[in-house]
């Protein structure tokens, strides 16, 4: 008998206690033909095995559930299943901060429940591996909350936006389409009514957020896959320029198996230099992504891109 069929039954049983038609061994075997024999194991197995409240009423002749609020766990994982829950556990823990912190933690015990019933040694989970962040901006979680539950409503919203450039606050109405994190900061894809365009929130810049009545439909052209995939980095816009820049061959060693962006071009030189080019819409991120690895990268274009370097490369001769 297949695990599938084992699965199904545990399924049903579950169902019945919790409609409190206390089944019995007689009426599991009866309901799947199987012998009272194999019946009373899957009961043991559901209450030893997958900790299943079941308490026996003597009176009703069949089982119920002593607590009412238990969910019967997933129970069958392949390893990589497995694996990739494991990973979304860490992930969920290492990446919320300080946003929804009881549910995560919460979740994140109910996720645990079901790997260490697939794990050789539960205690060493949190030992296998991790993420870590840095330079990352956490976001009240109030706030945080507001803004989750208006992209989920599909409601507009109204906040006050700090921005360090220009170092003031304005009040924003915007219909928010995407809620995403990037490299542990939470950002927010909205229309905002103000600019009359699409705009990135960073969530921990807003202040004094609510939820508004007003509904609001996602335009027909916003896709946020393709969004993300319009160009390099964090910023977007309709009009990116290729950008390619080439590091040297000892520098390239490091970069080869790198990806900046899925549409990529990679060229290996003759001396070993590697030229990457990918579609940038603002230079300000990628600027910054160059500078990184020093005289290890050379801007090869646009020539716009090499001046903000050779002037950026410059104040910092002049520090030293």
């Amino acid at each position: 008998m297949g695990t599938k069929n084992i699965y199904e039954r545990f399924i049903w049983f579950d169902d019945r206690v919790r409609q409190k038609k206390f089944p019995n061994t007689t009426t599991l075997a009866g309901e799947f033909e199987i012998s009272v024999k194999t019946a009373q194991r899957d009961i043991e197995f559901m209450r030893d095995r997958l900790n299943c409240p079941l308490l026996y009423d003597k009176i009703r002749k069949g089982y119920y559930y002593e607590d009412e609020t238990f969910s019967l766990p997933l129970m069958y994982l392949s390893s990589a299943e497995l694996s990739s829950l494991i990973v979304a556990r860490k992930l969920l823990q290492d990446i919320s901060g300080s946003c929804i912190a009881d549910e995560i933690t919460s979740a994140v015990d109910k996720i645990t429940s079901i790997i260490k019933k697939h794990t050789a040694s539960p205690d060493k989970i949190d030992e296998c591996l991790s993420f870590h962040l840095i330079e990352y901006s956490p976001a009240p979680e109030e706030t945080f909350r507001t803004v989750l539950e208006a992209c989920l409503k599909i409601r507009s919203l109204s906040f006050k936006y700090s921005s360090p450039a220009r170092e003031e606050k304005t009040e924003r109405t915007v219909d928010p389409y995407h809620l995403f994190n990037y490299m542990g900061t939470w950002h927010l894809v909205a229309y905002c009514h103000m600019r009359k365009d699409l705009r990135d929130f960073k969530v921990n810049r807003v202040s004094d957020v609510n939820i508004l009545n007003e509904t609001f439909a996602v335009s027909n052209n916003f896709s946020f896959r393709e969004y993300f995939q319009s160009s390099f980095g964090l910023y977007k816009g309709k009009s990116a320029r290729q950008v390619t820049i080439r590091f040297t061959p000892e520098k390239a060693k490091w970069i080869k198996d790198q990806i900046w962006h899925k549409d990529q071009k990679e060229k290996v030189l003759e001396d070993g230099s590697l030229e990457l080019s990918f579609p940038v819409a603002d230079f300000s991120e990628i600027a910054r992504e160059i500078l990184k690895h020093g005289s290890g990268v050379e801007v090869i274009k646009p020539e716009i891109l090499r001046r903000i370097i050779k002037s950026e490369a410059k104040k910092i001769a002049n520090i030293y």
